[in-house]
């Protein structure tokens, strides 16, 4: 049995026998439609009979009606068979379609298992874990490689004092807001009233009371300066 799904045969025959499954699905296709046809063709007669019979029968030929319904008995009996013969042929072709897709199987997983195999060939774990120590050592001989490569030649000159730093970013805000213009302070502007159009007349009336005024003040200074006081 695992002879004939690995294609050996100890007669020789593997060849026939990777065809043969092919060749029975291919005949059982064929006969499987050619009885369909024959089942159309049965069904079609089987329809005819049986307006053959309703013709007759309204014409009161009742011989002729009841020989077609005897002619209708004889092809709905082939159909029957002809049907369960279709249904066998399906049967056995389903079967036949998936032990091929089995044997298919097995014949893609044996050519799977030869070429796992020849790959492995000359190959164990041992020397399988003896490579990746080897990659993983020149990994980090590598990455030890470029951090020298990328380091700073002169480490002393680069170095800068963060104190140093953040006193000279305190000192930089300082003048810039020293720097800063003075916002102008705004003023509550209180409305005046309107100066007046008309030209103001001088009373005559208050001058003559300060030129008496006067008069007094200096009649009272000589009067003073005569007293001696």
């Amino acid at each position: 049995m695992l002879s004939y799904f690995f294609g050996g045969s100890s007669s020789g025959g593997g060849g026939k026998n990777r065809d043969l499954p092919k060749l029975a699905i291919v005949e059982l296709r064929e006969q499987i439609n050619l009885l369909s046809k024959k089942q159309s063709h049965l069904q079609t007669q089987i329809l005819k009979q049986e307006n053959d019979a309703r013709s007759f029968l309204a014409k009161n030929n009742k011989n002729l009606a009841k020989n077609s319904l005897k002619k209708k008995k004889i092809y709905e009996a082939q159909l029957g068979k002809l049907e369960g013969q279709m249904d066998t042929l399906e049967q056995q072709l389903f079967s036949i379609e998936s032990a091929n897709l089995n044997l298919e199987t097995m014949r893609a997983m044996k050519q799977g298992a030869k070429a796992m195999k020849s790959m492995h060939n000359g190959l164990d774990i041992d020397k399988v874990d003896e490579t990746m120590d080897e990659i993983r050592e020149q990994v980090e001989l590598g990455e030890e490689i470029s951090d020298a490569i990328s380091r700073p030649m002169y480490t002393g000159a680069n170095e800068v004092d963060e104190d140093e730093l953040d006193e000279e970013l305190d000192m930089l805000a300082q003048e810039a807001t020293l720097n800063e213009p003075a916002q102008p302070v705004k003023e509550d502007r209180v409305a005046l009233p309107n100066a007046p159009q008309d030209k103001i007349q001088p009373s005559t009336k208050e001058e003559a009371p300060q030129e008496e005024e006067d008069e007094d003040e200096r009649a009272l200074r000589e009067l003073q300066a005569e007293m001696g006081l």
